[in-house]
């Protein structure tokens, strides 16, 4: 799962949001780690699967995200995998994703965590949820589409 990609190494993903939501908007984030969570994070220990970003107060958060804890770790570990991290997100961007999020059916959902120059990122979108047959209709597209290249790519040999 770690690929060098344009944002950085690629720490983790959370591929059901596409199959989930309709992202409309994306935000880079920075995150903010306490002890050995850094190292957890690099060696792949974490999972933004069930993960959900929230804004309270003008500041934004990231809830049940989990990070593992670091077995060599010491003191400074923290004893909740899941604890509610903070987003370092600018204020236009905070105004934005509350004006988005605001609005029926919306949400804000992280989508992959990478290490760019050193720093953890959390990139997160802003998402409208997809009805059953929305699903249906992106997985009948999708399937059409490598039926497609298939074809395309018989016919060339």
């Amino acid at each position: 799962m770690k690929k060098n990609t344009e944002q950085g190494k690629l720490l983790a993903q959370n591929k059901k949001a596409s199959h989930d939501y309709f992202i409309e908007d994306t935000y880079e984030a920075g995150l903010v780690l306490t002890g050995t969570e850094i190292k957890s994070l690099r060696k792949g220990r974490s999972n933004i699967g069930d993960s959900f970003a929230t804004i309270r107060g003008g500041e934004a958060f990231i809830h049940n995200m989990h990070i593992s804890p670091f077995e060599q770790g010491n003191i400074n570990n923290p004893s909740d995998p899941t604890r509610t991290r903070k987003l370092l997100l600018h204020k236009v961007q905070i105004r934005k994703l509350i004006g988005q999020s605001k609005q029926e059916g919306y949400t804000i959902v992280p989508l992959k965590v990478y290490v760019r120059n050193g720093y953890a990122k959390l990139l997160i979108g802003v998402g409208k949820g997809k009805k059953q047959h929305d699903k249906r209709d992106t997985a009948a597209k999708r399937d059409a589409q490598r039926d497609i290249q298939r074809a395309l790519k018989s016919r060339q040999r």
